[in-house]
């Protein structure tokens, strides 16, 4: 007898899933799936005369969701739901066949669904079962914690205590979300500001770390792209700004050391990194400071709130807590 699969599926209708009996997803846009050849090719294929401008990355991965959804999950299958409303874990068995639902506003393709009776709060289940069925996916297949899942459907289960690996697993994700934003940032930026447009974003930030700034004008900086300062009085930092992928060298570091007089300070900031001479440099002169693209995503993240409407719309971060290790420090 085959094994019954264990899948993970989020939605946005709570309702409709624990009411209804159902789970569904979306992409009305493809109409009846039942049309479709039951293999991955033809879904994509489907799927790209729908979506023509869709990447594709995302064909393939929205395709494969759909073409799961409908052919690989079999009744009598496993279902695990994460309610956001609730912060309950709902787990059901598949009861139907895919049926197509024209009359949904959203979500037009459904599987009928029995549900175990057991609300499940989520602190009953270890981090590591919570980060497989908080995967980014609409509809998954989980195969990590599949046992941990099926074991709170027993009448004995009881609420799992947390371990210090799990403590442990728990700052591990918060690490890989921070990490994950780092190089969000990175990208966007890179992606987003390049020249003069790069050097105005740098100012609105050093704006809201509560320096003045002062821009050069396009193309007649001679070595300094922004003058700060922290108030009314000297010092006075000469800021020079780079975009470019490739790593920093000495020279360019020595060119930002040409443009000041006695008394400035310099900072150097890009969105690379910094190479073996250019480290040497800047150790060798105090006066200069370095910062690279993972320094700068972090004061992004320190600073965003107090960035500009414009800057924040260009690149998008929504504020959460996350819980650290007790010994942590910010370097």
């Amino acid at each position: 007898m085959e094994e019954k699969k264990i899948w993970g599926i989020h939605t946005q209708d709570d309702g409709l899933f624990l009411k209804g009996n159902v789970v569904a997803i979306g992409w009305k846009e493809m109409g009846d799936l039942s049309l479709i050849a039951p293999e991955r090719e033809s879904y994509k294929e489907k799927y790209s005369m729908v979506y023509p401008d869709a990447k594709k990355q995302s064909i393939s991965v929205s395709a494969n969701m759909l073409f799961r959804f409908v052919c690989e999950a079999q009744i009598g299958d496993y279902i695990v739901y994460p309610s956001k409303t609730n912060r309950e874990i709902r787990i059901g068995t598949i009861g139907s066949n895919y049926i197509y639902c024209p009359n949904e506003p959203k979500y037009v393709h459904q599987r009928k669904v029995n549900w175990s009776n057991k609300q499940l709060p989520r602190t009953a289940f270890s981090q590591g079962a919570l980060n497989e069925v908080g995967s980014f996916l609409t509809f998954f297949s989980i195969k990590n914690y599949g046992d941990e899942f099926l074991s709170a459907l027993d009448k004995n289960f009881k609420a799992k205590e947390v371990a210090d690996d799990e403590e442990e697993e728990i700052i591990k994700s918060a690490e890989e979300i921070i990490e994950t934003t780092r190089d969000y940032i990175i990208k966007e930026l890179s992606k987003r500001f390049k020249g003069h447009d790069f050097e105005e974003f740098v100012a609105d930030l050093l704006n809201a770390m509560g320096y003045r700034t002062t821009i050069s004008p396009r193309g007649g900086d001679h070595g300094v792209d922004i003058i700060a300062y922290k108030d009314e009085l000297p010092p006075r930092i000469l800021v020079q700004v780079k975009s470019q992928d490739s790593n920093i060298t000495e020279n360019a570091i020595q060119s930002l050391k040409g443009a000041m007089s006695e008394g400035d300070y310099g900072l150097f900031i890009t969105l690379s990194n910094y190479a073996k001479n250019a480290l040497n440099y800047l150790d060798r002169t105090p006066i200069i400071r370095g910062i690279d693209g993972v320094q700068l995503a972090d004061l992004v993240m320190e600073y965003y709130d107090k960035l500009s409407e414009k800057n924040k719309r260009m690149i998008p971060l929504e504020s959460v807590h996350i819980p650290i290790a007790e010994n942590y420090k910010k370097q």
